[in-house]
């Protein structure tokens, strides 16, 4: 992203958060928030963006993430955004809003499903308070299979019609699609020397979210869920010992380093996360067929370079956490990667006992994953090896 376009983004981001947040507590019409949201500056998909034809009267939706104006994720979804715009080609716009900008990230999909806003773009895993199925689809634990395979099975393997079946139980107005098949994140940052075996971890007061909560505290972790935005405020006052949030890039731009010197890379409490971008299901039923058609081939596009982009930033702030902010990186032992299994282990079979809609989807995605990460055990070349023979490294087991 060109210099000149993230100095508009920021400038836009900065005027729509003087937006009144309590709108949707105040029961204010929707006509009185679009009237006020419409006469911002946010409009950095055309400002920010390639100049598109623009209809006479184009439909304009209104759509927040869940990020911070400078956290990459934010980034991720204005890749999405700028498809959508170049595709629809002035017929159909996305006004995009930072976290915070109308409703807190956690009440994002509420917002969407009621007409509040018009899209989101955010991960399942923060509508979890309504049901403990929605980190199946996104923030999931290991079920053997990585977070490109699984995207597999939400496109392919029958994944989304159970997830479109829980918005249905659940009383959700939604119509969402999947993006970027995130690597799995780390177990985190640590003020002190990280876990080595399950016991290391009694007592730690940690942030995570979801189903990953779930199993932490089944290894004795005291767990507290927050947004993204509220993790630093809560280490500096000692309310955390540690936490996770989800890569190098992100956790070096929210301040991770400042008050943590600790990094322990690879785990399986998050192995995959997919965003999920989501519309309000009555105004997305109401566009024509080839407008549809964009919003969900725009996703499938801007998973691609979402990817990329990661590729690109996450390994370039690895290296400067390292030499510039002087943390300490190590590879997650073995002992706590198997301790995590026993504790998933326990953990899904008490959820699927509860739950037979939860065993229902937990065993879909492990047929899926246990054939096609079965082929690829058995294909995949051994590139580790090729790593360490081409640039004599020796990587960590």
């Amino acid at each position: 992203m060109k210099k000149r376009d993230k100095k508009l983004i920021q400038k836009n981001n900065t005027h729509t958060k003087k937006l009144d947040i309590n709108l949707v507590n105040k029961n204010v019409s929707r006509r009185t928030f679009l009237s006020k949201a419409g006469s911002t500056a946010a409009i950095a998909p055309i400002a920010g963006f390639p100049l598109v034809s623009v209809a006479k009267d184009p439909i304009v939706f209104k759509m927040q993430g869940a990020w911070g104006s400078k956290d990459i994720m934010n980034e991720f979804a204005l890749e999405y955004v700028e498809r959508v715009n170049i595709m629809a080609e002035g017929r159909l716009r996305l006004d995009y809003l930072s976290a915070g900008a109308v409703v807190k990230p956690f009440e994002l999909t509420d917002a969407v499903s009621k007409g509040v806003l018009d899209a989101g773009h955010q991960v399942p895993v923060y509508w979890y308070g309504k049901s403990k199925i929605a980190s199946l689809f996104g923030s999931g634990p290991i079920n053997g299979a990585n977070s490109q395979q699984m995207l597999g099975w939400i496109m392919r393997g029958g994944g989304y019609q159970l997830y479109e079946k829980l918005q249905k139980k659940l009383g959700l107005n939604i119509k969402g699609f999947f993006a970027f098949p995130m690597p799995s994140q780390p177990l985190g940052w640590f003020k002190k020397q990280p876990p080595k075996s399950a016991s290391d971890f009694k007592g730690i007061k940690y942030r995570t979210v979801g189903l990953a909560a779930d199993l932490m505290q089944e290894l004795g972790v005291k767990v507290t869920q927050l947004p993204g935005g509220e993790i630093i405020p809560a280490m500096e006052r000692g309310v955390l010992d540690a936490f996770e949030f989800n890569n190098p890039t992100s956790d070096r731009r929210l301040g991770a380093a400042d008050v943590c010197k600790f990094y322990s890379m690879g785990s399986y409490h998050q192995a995959m996360e997919f965003f999920e971008i989501i519309f309000n299901k009555t105004k997305y039923e109401k566009l024509p067929k080839d407008l549809k058609a964009v919003l969900k081939y725009a996703a499938e596009a801007a998973s691609s370079s979402n990817s990329w982009t990661a590729q690109d930033n996450y390994s370039k702030d690895l290296l400067s956490l390292i030499s510039k902010d002087r943390v300490r990186v190590s590879r997650t032992s073995q002992e706590v990667f198997k301790a995590q299994l026993k504790a998933w282990d326990r953990v899904a079979a008490k959820l699927e006992k509860e739950d037979p809609f939860f065993k229902e989807v937990n065993d879909s995605a492990k047929a899926w994953a246990k054939r096609v990460a079965y082929y690829s055990f058995f294909n995949d070349a051994d590139f580790k090896l090729g790593y360490e023979h081409t640039f004599k490294i020796k990587l960590p087991k």
